[in-house]
């Protein structure tokens, strides 16, 4: 027994000792390839695998971006962001007489092919996408002067579109002050949401997520685009698989009623400046979606995705992901168990994480 003890403080103190040099060897790589973006350029060209799903992903979704310009979608980004930046036009102050001719033409181009994808299939894609496509349109020609050629014949070839709608008025207004929640209350609502780990075990209301979705999708996302998806598994087999996949959860996924995978789509973007946006957008959209259980009476907790192949490569599989679906994080849902505690989670000072100017 005694030497079993003193050969497990050896090894212990081998791997104490290796955990130490290790470290050591890892603040050197960092303090020296880190002082320079040629030289951590040069360090991540020799362990390219650690980004190189997002390089590939990133690559990818540029690629699928305009091959789907030809393809039928339920909705169609390229026209979203354009239309949404007619709509910018439109509220500028004072608004210009003439604006939006570099990408007017293009406009009307994905108006046209989104009409006819909807004369072919009514039911192929978003009925309320075209709406606000079309009364925006129409509310931009009324707005901008005649006499332009490039806009007059932009005009001509909308008119001539075929897509025979009322004007619904889905076009910009001004904004009024509705609201009758106090400061006070929407505090009560941040201070209650909690992450929750701990669920009672009943089914989750599948009306009830839906209607947090249509809070998390009023959520501000770049030119309107909504680059995500949330995918739900209240099934409880599935949900024990999904759950578990991440780090950090196999203390409490055995008990969690329904899981929802935040999905971020990067073939909605022809450029990789814009490759953050995805993750940007996903959360925001996570954190309405959160507090929109809160007010029906549901909990939640956010799992956290790191970016680790091997996990990605099960996640992609089980939720049959394309490359260029990138997910963006977890969501424990579910009814708060009436005995499980929360951390407490002291949060940093105003002065720490606030600066003006």
């Amino acid at each position: 027994m005694l030497n079993k003890l003193k050969n497990f403080a050896k090894a212990m103190l081998a791997i104490t000792w290796i955990r130490r040099i290790y470290e050591l060897v890892n603040r050197v790589f960092l303090e020296s390839f880190g002082s320079s973006r040629i030289l951590s350029h040069l360090y991540y060209t020799a362990s390219f695998i650690t980004f190189n799903r997002e390089q590939t992903a990133v690559l990818r979704g540029r690629r699928n971006y305009y091959r789907n310009k030809s393809r039928d979608r339920r909705t169609h980004v390229e026209l979203r962001r354009n239309v949404h930046r007619l709509e910018k036009g439109l509220i500028m102050m004072p608004r210009r007489a003439i604006f939006a001719r570099d990408y007017v033409t293009e406009t009307i181009e994905f108006y046209e092919q989104a009409v006819a994808q909807l004369e072919r299939d009514p039911q192929s894609m978003e009925h309320s996408e075209m709406e606000w496509a079309h009364d925006v349109l129409t509310d931009y020609f009324r707005a901008v002067e005649h006499g332009d050629p490039m806009i007059d014949a932009a005009r001509e070839r909308f008119e001539r579109a075929g897509h025979d709608a009322e004007f619904t008025g889905k076009v910009p207004y001004i904004k009024k002050a509705l609201s009758s929640i106090s400061y006070d209350e929407l505090d009560d609502l941040v201070m209650q949401r909690r992450s929750v780990r701990w669920f009672e075990q009943r089914p989750v209301p599948r009306e009830l997520i839906d209607q947090a979705m249509l809070i998390a999708r009023q959520a501000p996302t770049a030119c309107n685009r909504l680059p995500y998806e949330f995918r739900v598994f209240d099934e409880p087999e599935l949900v024990k698989e999904v759950a578990s996949i991440p780090f950090g959860t196999a203390g409490y996924s055995h008990n969690i009623p329904a899981v929802v995978v935040v999905v971020g789509r990067l073939e909605s973007y022809f450029s990789p400046r814009d490759r953050h946006a995805i993750y940007v957008d996903g959360s925001l959209a996570a954190m309405s979606f959160m507090l929109g259980l809160e007010t029906l009476g549901l909990s939640s907790s956010v799992i956290n995705w790191p970016d680790f192949e091997p996990l990605e490569r099960k996640m992609q599989k089980k939720l049959d992901l394309e490359l260029t679906d990138r997910v963006v994080m977890l969501i424990a849902v579910g009814y708060a168990h009436p005995e499980g505690m929360v951390p407490y989670s002291q949060k940093k000072e105003l002065d720490t994480f606030r600066r003006y100017n």
